[in-house]
């Protein structure tokens, strides 16, 4: 009876260490057996305001957001789905005016303009703008928040794009 009883163990461990559930809340839905790739053209800045790093840092964050999040290859070009666009906004306005009419906060805001071409169902294709914005108080240099403000308004972006392309909702 007692080795029955270490046998019933021993299986029940072994089917249950064998069974596990895997979610991924990532959203993605593609059909990897027929898109293996992506490629994501850098996006130049077109904007008025010119901040040198910003056409690479965006474009390396959206290549980064495939890699992370998907089993896509990202490629240089002609991939199965295609992402390319440029940077047609960074602007700063001003917000909040105090009582000596100055104001008190500012607005950073960026835009991209996307083109997306899914080979496999052109009916996804598209060409849409997204921006994102952040505020800072107007006593602070936009170069001294610059480089952070800039990281929150590239990651609101990138994730609108993530899911207008592959996540379908």
């Amino acid at each position: 009876m007692k080795r029955i009883l270490i046998a019933f163990s021993l299986i029940l461990c072994l089917f249950l260490a064998a069974c596990t559930i895997s979610y991924k809340f990532n959203g993605a839905s593609i059909d990897y057996n027929a898109t293996k790739t992506i490629s994501v053209k850098d996006f130049p800045n077109q904007a008025l305001l010119v901040y040198p790093p910003l056409s690479q840092t965006f474009t390396e964050a959206l290549k980064d957001i495939y890699t992370r999040q998907t089993k896509l290859k990202v490629i240089n070009s002609d991939g199965d789905l295609q992402v390319e666009g440029e940077i047609v906004g960074y602007d700063l306005t001003p917000l909040a005016a105090q009582a000596d009419g100055y104001a008190s906060e500012t607005k950073l805001t960026m835009t991209v303009n996307v083109r997306f071409v899914n080979t496999k169902n052109e009916k996804e294709d598209f060409e849409q703008r997204f921006s994102a914005y952040q505020t800072f108080s107007s006593t602070q240099m936009l170069d001294d928040v610059q480089d952070s403000l800039l990281e929150e308004i590239i990651k609101e972006i990138t994730e609108s794009i993530f899911n207008r392309t592959v996540a379908n909702w």
